[in-house]
This record gives structure tokens, sequence and C-alpha cells, in this order.
């Protein structure tokens, strides 16, 4: 019996998201018990192929889109100046300054992640699906990436303590980005 490795192919040219078939998410511990989760509905993303296989990408969320599973006054309070401050900071922004897909379907990305104007380097990993012809005719790819940051970083420093010790929202913030891209 003979097996053979298939090397999926490099991603040509420019891609960009297919916001329906995407998402940017979040998940930061809740009272050390539970995750508290929430995604961004309004996103951008850009793929481009760069000479020699690695890749440019660029992708930003409106934080007014934003969406979680809580009452209304639980969104407003993100949206305050305590967490993303949505009305002076409206857009998290990333722009990769390497990206680099391997042959084993793995992604790594190396950029600046920018909230509320503060700009940090953060590293994301993940996985890459080779260029596919969907039913209509369009060129789709996949990316998926993970990465954590410490929301103090970008000045979100609002917590409560528990009476027992402790804070009710964790530092640690996953993030978690799905991209379905269209080539052209």
């Amino acid at each position: 019996m003979s097996t053979s490795t298939i090397t999926p192919a490099p991603l040509t040219g420019t891609y960009t998201v297919d916001p329906v078939h995407s998402s940017f998410g979040f998940a930061v511990r809740h009272m050390g018990i539970s995750t508290f989760r929430g995604t961004f509905g309004d996103v951008a993303a850009t793929v481009t192929a760069l000479p020699g296989g690695d890749l440019a990408l660029t992708g930003e969320a409106r934080a007014e889109s934003i969406s979680i599973v809580a009452p209304p006054e639980m969104r407003a309070h993100l949206l305050s100046d305590d967490f993303f401050d949505a009305e002076r900071h409206p857009k998290l922004t990333y722009a990769s300054e390497r990206a680099t897909l391997h042959d084993d379907g793995t992604v790594t990305v190396d950029g600046t992640l920018t909230i509320r104007n503060v700009s940090r380097r953060v590293t994301a990993t993940g996985t890459w699906q080779a260029p596919v012809d969907d039913p209509f005719g369009a060129t789709r790819a996949g990316i998926e990436l993970t990465a954590r940051i410490d929301r103090r970083d970008y000045g979100m420093t609002w917590n409560a303590p528990l009476p027992r010790g402790g804070d009710a929202l964790g530092t640690a913030v996953d993030l978690t980005i799905h991209l379905e891209l269209l080539q052209g």
C-alpha cells in the first residue's frame, strides 16, 4: 500500500472576506466559572499573496456591530469607555507584518492589533484551506486564526471584585477569526 502527501495549492492574487460566512469573535472568563463570548458582525478583511509565498492580511471590525447574548445594558457597557469606547474608537483593526502558509495546512500571522487607538504586536496561528471553486464560478479559500491578548494592554481595565476574592472578569481574551475568502 502506498500513500502520498498532497500539498495544497498556495493562495495567489487577492481575496476579500465573505462576511456572511466569516466571523470575528472573542471569549473571556467570567467569574472564573464560565466563558463570556461575543462576535462582531460588520467585518472586512483582505488577503493578498506576496512574491515568495507569504501573505499580507488586513482586517477590521466595527465596534458598534458587537453581538452578545445579554441584556441591552450589557452591550451598552461594552461599547462604553470601560471597554471598546466605540464612540471615540469605532474600529478594531489588524494589519499583518508577515503571514506565512505552511505546507502542513497551518498558518502563522504576525501583525499589529489596534483597539481603542492602542496598537500591540499580536501573533495569530491557525489553519488555511486551499482554494476551491464554488458552484457559482467564484474561487474561495479559508483561514482560521486564534490569538490571546490581555485586554488591559488596550486600556480595558474595568473589573469588579468578587466577595471571596478575585475579579469578575478575566484579563486574557481569546480571539477567533474565521475567514471565508473570495478571490478577485
